[in-house]
């Protein structure tokens, strides 16, 4: 897993937070609190948005999952959410574009039949200091899981069949212990940085106030990358 300045239950020691996508932050739990163990436990913020969806994990416990479910066409929003953590911190995300089925279009059979497209920004804040210590970025580890249409002439199809060309996909299973702190991540290459003009956010985004070293990441083909995994450590780089 690569280090940067970056619905199952929680475990018992975790405490998550849940507020309204572009909330104020003074509303949130700040300061830092001592657990039994004498390890710092710290509160952050995490700011995100996605076209369509995505689940965050530390380690193996969800933190957030979307509150718009991936079935919703045009599900464009942001969260934002407080949990705790101790250094370093092990985040895990799974980013998915909404299709109707395995061929990656959507509207199928409409005038407007088409390959969606997808994006994801993240920043995470020290509630104590205001201070961002994590963004999206290239140091993260991603790659895609599902791929479709292979052939984007699949997009013109009268009668598009997942399957069959030109309309065939490539569809991989989670890699086994993909969100453990030492999975091998290091053939995990389809990190892709993406312009907001290309990526083109709407409801929800300009709600945050983003840090500017924040970046958009998806695989490499924003319309056919249609599910994509990504992995980074964060380590506490404070004085």
């Amino acid at each position: 897993m690569k280090t940067l300045l970056k619905k199952s239950s929680l475990c018992a020691a975790m405490l998550l937070t849940l507020s309204a996508c572009g909330s104020d932050s003074s509303s949130d739990t700040s300061g830092d609190t001592t657990d039994t163990s004498g390890d710092t436990t710290k509160t952050f913020r995490m700011d995100a948005w996605a076209d369509n969806w995505f689940a965050v994990y530390m380690d193996e416990d969800l933190l957030m999952e979307d509150s718009v479910s991936i079935d919703t066409e045009r599900s464009f929003n942001a969260e934002s959410f407080t949990f705790t953590a101790n250094y370093p911190i092990n985040l895990n995300f799974i980013l998915k574009d909404y299709k109707e089925n395995d061929t990656g279009l959507e509207y199928i059979g409409a005038t407007n039949q088409q390959m969606g497209d997808g994006g994801f920004i993240m920043q995470l804040t020290d509630t104590a200091t205001n201070t961002v210590v994590a963004v999206s970025s290239s140091d993260w580890a991603c790659t895609v899981i599902h791929d479709a249409p292979l052939d984007k002439s699949c997009e013109s199809e009268a009668n598009p069949v997942a399957g069959t060309a030109p309309c065939d996909f490539e569809s991989l299973e989670e890699p086994t212990g993909w969100k453990v702190a030492g999975y091998d991540d290091s053939g995990w290459t389809a990190t892709t940085l993406h312009s907001a003009a290309d990526v083109d956010p709407k409801i929800g985004y300009d709600e945050i106030s983003w840090d500017s070293s924040a970046a958009f990441v998806w695989g490499p083909d924003l319309e056919t990358n249609n599910t994509v995994l990504c992995r980074v450590t964060i380590d506490d780089l404070s004085p």
